[in-house]
């Protein structure tokens, strides 16, 4: 007749997986009860994986069936599984209010332009401004600035940058770091690692709007930027050809999948102003628009038109909206910059910034 002393022999043969040691040295029979060759044990083991369950579960049954055992009632206690960690909002820029991305699929469509004079436009509207180059590989806004030959000031620990002043507008950008002219030949991790400090390492101060001038596309830039800090509005800036549309059409997709709100879309360069007649002409043709923002259910910000004075204006370091303030495009900036005032005083009533369901995750798991 089988005894409690046999079950407990019986179980001495039972190694644990992955390891060199028995159940019973382990001390993980918990209790044993034996009636009329109907045998119940209790296991309790340290690992949560299936596969360490299973494998017990075999073995120990093949070893009761061995000894004539007729009935087992085996019962295996797991610690609960790992819990993956909740996603929670990063803000590597807890002193800025909002954080505007300014994005295009494409370059050379006036992403720069409209970053640079938005940016005036709205500390024009006594709103204090910071304005961020994150286009590392092409950092246009110190010439457009008029900050081409300015020097960087750091803090008096000598760790930080303190932004340079334009405008009324605090102005930061990789432009400012490297010769003119100098190349970047950067790797991801390194654009990304850039795009951060650039946030954390600059003494930006409180500011109630950060525009971000992004390089072109939907890349590493874009998400590190998403990530890093909970953005309020996306704004793309296109021009109405129908090839521009199609690059816009992939920063709208992006703004909806990395849960940014969509301020709207700038339509640039799309018509054309004489200087002589004052008549504006339109380049591309009417309605382009209209499947576009029907699509991602958003506005025209702004539509800019060609305006020789706006390039001009970039070029020498006087942006429009100061060279030229009574000009159209300095008043479509000027409404634009009202309007998206609004925007974003709708996000944050809302309370529609935030980045954690895009943060990556990772979970820890132990298979023994």
């Amino acid at each position: 007749m089988l005894t409690q002393e046999d079950v407990l022999n019986a179980l001495k043969t039972i190694i644990y997986p992955n390891f060199e040691k028995d159940i019973v040295s382990f001390g993980f029979v918990k209790n044993i009860t034996l009636h009329d060759n109907q045998l119940g044990l209790l296991i309790e083991i340290p690992s949560s994986s299936e596969e360490t369950s299973a494998i017990l579960r075999e073995n120990i049954s093949k070893a009761m069936q061995e000894r004539g055992v007729k009935a087992l009632n085996l019962d295996i206690k797991t610690p609960p599984k790992p819990q993956a960690p909740k996603p929670t909002t990063k803000n590597l820029a807890k002193n800025i209010k909002h954080v505007v991305m300014i994005s295009s699929g494409k370059g050379g469509v006036g992403k720069s332009t409209t970053s640079v004079n938005l940016s005036i436009a709205l500390a024009n509207l006594n709103q204090k401004v910071g304005l961020l180059d994150a286009d590392v590989y092409g950092p246009n806004i110190p010439r457009m600035m008029g900050l081409q030959n300015a020097d960087v000031i750091t803090d008096p620990s000598g760790k930080k940058l303190i932004p340079l002043k334009a405008f009324g507008v605090s102005v930061m950008s990789m432009g400012l770091l490297y010769d003119e002219g100098q190349s970047l030949i950067w790797r991801g991790p390194m654009l990304m690692r850039a795009i951060e400090q650039m946030l954390s390492d600059i003494i930006w101060g409180d500011l109630d709007v950060l525009v971000v001038d992004m390089p072109p596309g939907t890349g590493d830039a874009q998400l590190t930027l998403a990530q890093a800090v909970p953005l309020s509005a996306g704004i793309t800036v296109t021009t109405p050809q129908i090839v521009s549309l199609d690059d816009a059409k992939r920063s709208l997709d992006m703004f909806k999948k990395l849960h940014i709100p969509i301020a709207g879309i700038v339509e640039n360069m799309g018509s054309f102003v004489c200087e002589h007649c004052k008549k504006e002409s339109e380049i591309f043709g009417s309605n382009s628009m209209k499947e576009l923002l029907e699509a991602y259910h958003t506005q025209i910000l702004a539509k800019l038109p060609l305006e020789p004075k706006v390039r001009l204006g970039g070029d020498r370091g006087e942006p429009i909206v100061i060279s030229h303030p009574t000009s159209v495009s300095a008043k479509i900036f000027e409404k634009m910059a009202q309007d998206l005032s609004a925007f974003l005083d709708k996000v944050e009533r809302e309370k529609l910034a935030d980045n954690k369901d895009i943060q990556p995750t990772q979970t820890h798991a132990c298979s023994h």
